[in-house]
């Protein structure tokens, strides 16, 4: 509805009629197919058996010194030290966090506002911490480095190539003496591309700079190994594993010290002051152990499923480009721009065809704009306009594949019949 209140009244009604006309077929097994595993994933049953205990028996605050509150503190330490486990961490280096958000804000703000007392004067006798990230960042990182800029700090924004990688021997050109921090995502939120990061964290381990990682995007398909990556700081969250919403944590490397963004109590060594969410957290611990056991297998499994799907598309329909690098990415994302349809159109009729995926196009914002990533590729606007994003997950078959490309290729042909854009 937002989208089609964008367009005149004539495109306006001509997509509703369209839409009101459609046949629609059942999908296999008369279920809905769910493509978009990148914004959020579904509770694994393991997961919920986890956290059942603690919202109604041991409901306890961690806090308290009772039997309840110990019982409590006894689970939120143990999966403190599951999860530091998993990604070669002290226990006492996760902070955990309402998600990845926050814990990115945390990691960013946190370090800015410590270590910007310790920079010295540049050449032009002026204090400016320095901050590097690229330009194809989740805005979780994006917009607290442009408040960053608006304060009294200077920020580079990389860009990337036109496959999605970040070179690292421009991070290593973008280095001076008064940069405090480097933030740059494991693997990209739109279109999959996995970044070099042990690469750039062996450069900056030269550097006196923090290195800090958004990983959410990889936990049930990479390694997340801190110290093989080489990052002083690192993101995750349970929506993107097959684990709880609201929920997240900040690996913060023994040492390093933040200036907390909330106030007014002693929780998580004063660093994220609140009753901390056992259940959320147990299910947080459980579900990254659950992750990183399966993800070879699923990894390859989803990897020859996306392949399937990239091929039959760019072959199958006319105009249809992948965006990112064809093999370092995700195993599970498909990005692909579509010439001559808005992608959000291409959205809300797969949606009516039982089909779930996304857009990179900010379709709730009134400017408008489209996908900032895709833009940053180097692609021209109507490539940005007509993303549109699959990304797969534990539940998605061959059948689901095959049906999504049929449908998409009905889909395409209408809206292409109706739009005035020439491809």
């Amino acid at each position: 509805v937002l989208f089609l209140s964008k367009l005149n009244s004539t495109d306006f009604w001509s997509i509703v009629i369209l839409m009101e006309k459609l046949e629609k077929p059942t999908p296999p097994g008369g279920k809905r197919i769910y493509m978009d595993h990148a914004a959020t994933t579904y509770l694994d049953e393991r997961v919920k058996d986890a956290m059942e205990p603690y919202w109604i028996e041991k409901f306890g605050n961690p806090s308290a010194l009772y039997k309840e509150g110990r019982e409590a503190r006894q689970a939120l330490e143990n999966a403190r030290v599951d999860i530091a486990s998993e990604i070669g961490a002290r226990a006492e280096e996760i902070t955990f966090t309402n998600g990845g958000t926050e814990s990115d804000n945390l990691a960013i703000f946190g370090v800015a506002y410590t270590l910007k007392k310790n920079v010295g004067k540049n050449s032009d006798g002026v204090s400016l911490p320095h901050i590097i990230t690229t330009k194809f960042e989740h805005h979780a990182v994006l917009s607290p480095c442009e408040f960053l800029e608006k304060n009294g700090f200077d920020v580079d924004y990389l860009e990337v190539g036109e496959d999605g990688i970040v070179n690292p021997k421009d991070v290593e050109k973008a280095l001076r003496p008064e940069t405090i921090l480097v933030s740059i995502m494991l693997a990209n939120n739109e279109v999959g591309t996995i970044q070099p990061i042990a690469e750039i964290g062996k450069i900056l381990k030269n550097h006196k700079t923090l290195f800090h990682t958004d990983a959410c995007q990889g936990a049930g398909y990479l390694n997340l190994n801190v110290e093989k990556m080489g990052v002083d700081l690192m993101t995750l969250n349970g929506s993107k594993m097959y684990g709880p919403k609201g929920i997240g944590l900040l690996y913060a490397k023994r040492g390093i010290k933040l200036e907390p963004m909330l106030r007014g109590g002693q929780q998580e060594r004063r660093m994220r002051p609140g009753t901390e969410n056992v259940p959320g957290i147990v299910g947080l611990a459980e579900a990254l152990k659950n992750a990183q056991a399966e993800k070879d297998e699923e990894s390859a499994r989803v990897a020859e499923l996306r392949d399937y799907f990239i091929k039959r598309i760019t072959d199958e329909i006319p105009k249809v480009f992948l965006n990112g690098h064809p093999q370092k990415r995700l195993p599970n994302n498909i990005n692909v721009s579509i010439l001559g349809v808005e992608g959000e159109a291409v959205i809300l009729y797969l949606d009516e065809y039982g089909i779930a995926c996304s857009t990179g196009s900010a379709c709730t914002s009134e400017s408008f704009e489209p996908s900032h990533v895709i833009l940053a590729l180097g692609k021209p606007r109507a490539y940005a306009h007509g993303s549109v994003r699959f990304t797969l997950g534990k539940r998605n078959t061959k059948e689901d594949i095959d049906y999504t490309v049929e449908t998409l290729k009905s889909v395409v042909e209408k809206l292409r019949s109706i739009s005035a854009v020439s491809v």
